[in-house]
């Protein structure tokens, strides 16, 4: 009774022992500039949107290239794209799986009018560090055989940290500027003297 593999299976097998101690696969990423319609045309005629991220195939070529080229639409492909996974964020891969739609991230930029992707990730926590850099990050689902080999590797590799319990700030000790103890009095402090 053999082993059924699935094409992404096969390939992953097949360029396993020529990779790295860390897994990753080969994608490519298609870029589209898409015509705008409405008032928002006035201020920008077009647009990029990420359209797809696919596995790599040996007809892709290495090198990024035009698919079409139409009125109101283009379309780039950038083949040979690397996903790795990292056992230290084997959290941020956890966090993709646990949403509704798991996805790939794509980080990219404009290079001469032309949108570029130039990272792919599937860690939720490296789409939030390229947001927080103020980068472009789009995302789109992944495929059913990419979720289940994140799952497999997340499975292996993620540990839930226990939660601890947090004392309450109010039993916490105060402490004025410099470190010294202080404290909090409920009494009003009376005054000296007279009316006025």
């Amino acid at each position: 009774m053999g082993i059924d593999l699935t094409e992404f299976e096969q390939r992953i097998a097949y360029i396993w022992p020529m990779l790295s101690s860390r897994p990753h696969v080969e994608v490519a990423v298609q870029m589209r500039r898409e015509s705008i319609a409405g008032p928002m045309a006035r201020w920008q005629p077009w647009r990029w949107v990420l359209a797809e991220v696919v596995l790599q195939q040996d007809g892709f070529g290495r090198e990024p290239r035009r698919l079409y080229q139409r009125e109101n639409e283009e379309a780039w492909l950038y083949p040979a794209m690397t996903v790795e996974l990292f056992k230290d964020d084997a959290e941020g891969y956890y966090l993709n799986l646990t949403t509704p739609n798991p996805c790939w991230f794509v980080l990219w930029r404009m290079q001469d009018e032309i949108a570029v992707p130039v990272m792919v990730s599937l860690s939720y926590h490296d789409a939030g560090r390229w947001l927080d850099a103020q980068e472009t990050v789009e995302q789109v689902p992944v495929p059913e055989d990419v979720r289940s080999w994140l799952q497999a590797f997340v499975d292996e590799h993620h540990v839930i940290e226990p939660k601890r319990r947090q004392r309450p700030e109010s039993f916490r000790s105060l402490t004025d500027r410099f470190g010294n103890p202080a404290s909090v009095s409920t009494t009003k402090p009376q005054r000296k003297g007279g009316h006025g």
